[in-house]
């Protein structure tokens, strides 16, 4: 990022001559300048960072997507900014020993959080928690959705969400369904399916993703909710048919999968989405800087393709964007889970 106060030498002194082969090259000075500058000048005033290290905490484990953005945002704001970023992958708890070191680390800017948007319903799940899920975090920015799909093995004789639902409806309980855990997008999408439709399907919670996916491959369990780009790459192999998106709206680059709300399921609409948070009491002007160098690398075609690697795409937006994705994500589900009681409370 550029520091839009720094003059030119030609601004600051009309009388210093610049021949117009060095134009550029000075240029390129002063915009390396003016990251530096972004990182380190004031340091140790408020609202000013210094040349520390910044911590990117992931409370998830390595190889999931909010690691997957964490590491593909790190390297370009420590390019930008001029001072070290590193990922730090901290789990357990499901996600909330990650969050907590988060929510208690000083809001000097140094400790930042990536996050999937399913750790706002924690407190669904558990009894008590170390943070408030919104409270206790300042939002930086959002970066970028996904998109999942319902699918289901191979040899389940149904060819799309109408047919799985009245095949459910007919052996109600008989039908399971896998997810890597409680509240992940895997077990919250198929409550929502469940409510929505009236069919009662079986949790097999797993302790992972890979575990729960590969007993969906081969048949041990039925149905399951996936990544869009998983689920497509598993349907090549011809293991598992793909029924439908979770998005209200048909998305790049799978346009020819036909979503949950249009095969029926009227009004179901689930966006896993990620950002970018930091402590409690971050000072307004480290937030809109980090805000911006955000918005910045989310507009870039390399960051984008990236990111679309991984299944999202970039959705750039000021702070107060994601503090109002935040408060809409609670009330989605909070009807939903303070009504449905099999198997989902952890304590």
């Amino acid at each position: 990022m550029k520091d839009t106060n720094i003059e030119s030498p030609c601004d600051a002194a009309g009388d210093l001559p610049v021949r117009p082969g060095r134009r550029a090259a000075l240029g390129r000075v002063l915009a390396v300048a003016g990251a530096a500058w972004l990182g380190r000048a004031g340091a140790g005033q408020p609202g000013q960072l210094d040349d520390r290290l910044v911590r990117i905490l992931v409370p998830q484990t390595p190889g999931t997507t909010p690691d997957s953005v964490a590491r593909i945002l790190a390297p370009r704001m420590n390019r930008e900014l001029g001072v070290a970023f590193v990922v730090e992958n901290r789990v357990g708890a499901s996600g909330m020993i990650g969050m907590e070191a988060v929510a208690k680390a000083p809001p000097d800017g140094h400790t930042l959080m990536s996050n999937v948007s399913t750790t706002l319903t924690l407190p669904y799940f558990y009894d008590k928690l170390p943070f408030d899920v919104l409270a206790d975090f300042t939002p930086v920015g959002l970066v970028g959705s996904g998109n999942f799909a319902l699918v289901v093995n191979q040899a389940l004789p149904v060819a799309d969400v109408a047919q799985l639902v009245a095949y459910a409806k007919a052996r109600p309980g008989a039908l399971r369904y896998a997810s890597p855990g409680l509240g992940t997008h895997h077990h919250l999408c198929m409550e929502l399916l469940m409510a929505k439709t009236g069919i009662q399907l079986q949790h097999i919670p797993y302790k992972g993703s890979a575990g729960a996916t590969t007993d969906v491959l081969s048949g041990q369990v039925e149905v399951m909710f996936l990544p869009v780009q998983v689920a497509m790459n598993h349907a090549a192999s011809g293991r598992i048919k793909v029924l439908g998106g979770t998005r209200r709206q048909r998305q790049q680059p799978y346009m020819d999968l036909p979503t949950l709300d249009e095969q029926g399921v009227a009004g179901y609409d689930v966006d896993p989405w990620y950002a970018l948070w930091g402590p409690k009491g971050m000072a307004a002007p480290i937030v809109q800087r980090y805000n911006a160098l955000l918005q910045s690398l989310l507009a870039r075609d390399d960051v984008k393709g990236e990111l679309a690697a991984v299944g999202l795409t970039a959705r750039p937006g000021p702070p107060a964007d994601l503090a109002r994705t935040a408060q809409a994500e609670q009330r989605l589900w909070a009807g939903l889970l303070k009504t449905a009681q099999g198997s989902t409370r952890a304590g």
